[in-house]
């Protein structure tokens, strides 16, 4: 990479004095921060030093999510050659044939391989047109308020990516990453100024605008013809008893081999990735107990006084593993930009989280995951909860000084 640090330390100057490269300073400014390590830095007091910046954050958000996406890749590979099998089909559909065919890995379920790399051919156009497409709009906006651009699309983008069906068609993939990142995040001024999450923004965007392509029985599994009910589905209509009937078992939503979206669907990889996080303090343990408690508390109490076969009788345990709570719980939730800022604030947002997820799940049959849209509205009153949280202790402290 040295030939690329000579060529950037060569341009450095027509950038400062507005040289004819001076349009390219937002791009040149993306290669810098993202390949190496920014030279700016502060050694004396009074200023406050840490041993981690952004780039080393937003880096760290994708180390975590990375099990997420692979055990996602490997679920849609399995997924869809269980289906072929099933189905009699001995080929993917279009430009993924030749790939599939020339790499030579086949359509056997039981196939690591197959299957990771038949996931692999889903994903990563997705990805690929999530990051290009936000990379556009992160370039267009910095040139215009000549600011920098900072590695914050690349965790958008993954983050986006991986809340989606396999099947979605990639100009709905742009379109959506295009909200997220315009609409839900440099309207306000950038990273950082944003109020919601904008990889929740975009999905619930797509949600809104073609719920056919993110709902239904035909969109989770990567073949044509194939039909069969997300577990969340399953368990709104037939309650526990209708998963065990389907063979979803707690073990295979809780590791990952069920219908979903890419990267939700193993709650096992959402922990591994969530701890990581709260070990680097990237990501708050109170935001993630919060929303435990609020989902735990919330189901106990529906548990105790529902009946029937449905959503509402379905134990807090399986509301863990099913669709994406644990996704969101840990890495949407957990936004140090949208979320409450203060401790006590963490807790209540969070509380509130979960409380909204499982609200949605049992009240509204439009929408059975619930986890997305709960998130968005906690977004909303996480200003508000910081402030009456900071009222709170104010008063407080005048209370114990005129006393």
């Amino acid at each position: 990479m040295s030939w690329l640090r000579r060529r950037l330390d060569a341009l450095a100057p027509e950038f400062a004095r507005g040289g004819r490269f001076s349009r390219y300073q937002a791009a040149y400014q993306m290669i810098d921060k993202t390949f190496f390590t920014p030279a700016d830095v502060s050694r004396v007091a009074p200023h406050v030093r840490d041993g981690i910046d952004l780039k080393r954050v937003m880096s760290y958000v994708v180390l975590a999510v990375t099990p997420c996406a692979v055990v996602g890749m490997w679920n849609v590979g399995h997924q869809a050659n269980q289906a072929m099998l099933a189905m009699g089909v001995t080929a993917a559909p279009g430009w993924r044939e030749f790939v599939l065919n020339a790499l030579g890995v086949g359509y056997d379920p039981a196939s690591v391989l197959a299957c990771l790399v038949h996931g692999f051919v889903y994903f990563a156009p997705i990805y690929l047109v999530a990051l290009a497409v936000g990379t556009a709009w992160e370039l267009l906006f910095a040139a215009v308020r000549n600011h920098e651009v900072n590695e914050g699309i690349a965790v958008t983008a993954i983050l986006f990516s991986l809340t989606l069906p396999a099947t979605i068609p990639l100009w709905q993939v742009a379109l959506g990453i295009s909200f997220g990142v315009v609409i839900g995040k440099e309207v306000f001024g950038g990273t950082g100024k944003n109020f919601v999450n904008p990889a929740l923004a975009g999905r619930a965007f797509l949600f809104f605008a073609y719920p056919a392509a993110l709902s239904g029985d035909s969109v989770w599994t990567a073949v044509d013809g194939f039909t069969g009910a997300t577990p969340l589905a399953l368990a709104a209509t037939g309650g526990l008893p209708g998963l065990l009937d389907a063979g979803v078992t707690w073990q295979r939503a809780f590791l990952g081999q069920v219908q979903g979206a890419i990267g939700a669907t193993s709650t096992l990889a959402c922990l591994v990735g969530g701890a990581f996080l709260m070990l680097t303090r990237i990501a708050s343990w109170r935001i993630v107990a919060g929303v435990m408690a609020g989902m735990v508390i919330t189901v106990s109490l529906l548990n105790a006084f529902g009946s029937g076969d449905s959503t509402l009788t379905l134990p807090w345990y399986w509301h863990l593993v099913l669709g994406g709570f644990a996704f969101g719980m840990m890495f949407m939730a957990t936004d140090p930009v949208t979320a409450a800022q203060t401790n006590a604030g963490r807790y209540l947002f969070g509380v509130l989280v979960g409380f909204m997820t499982i609200l949605i799940r049992v009240a509204n049959p439009a929408s059975p995951e619930g986890i997305m849209l709960a998130i968005l509205f906690a977004n909303l009153f996480a200003p508000l909860i910081d402030y009456f949280v900071v009222r709170l202790a104010i008063r407080r402290r005048v209370r114990r000084v005129r006393t």
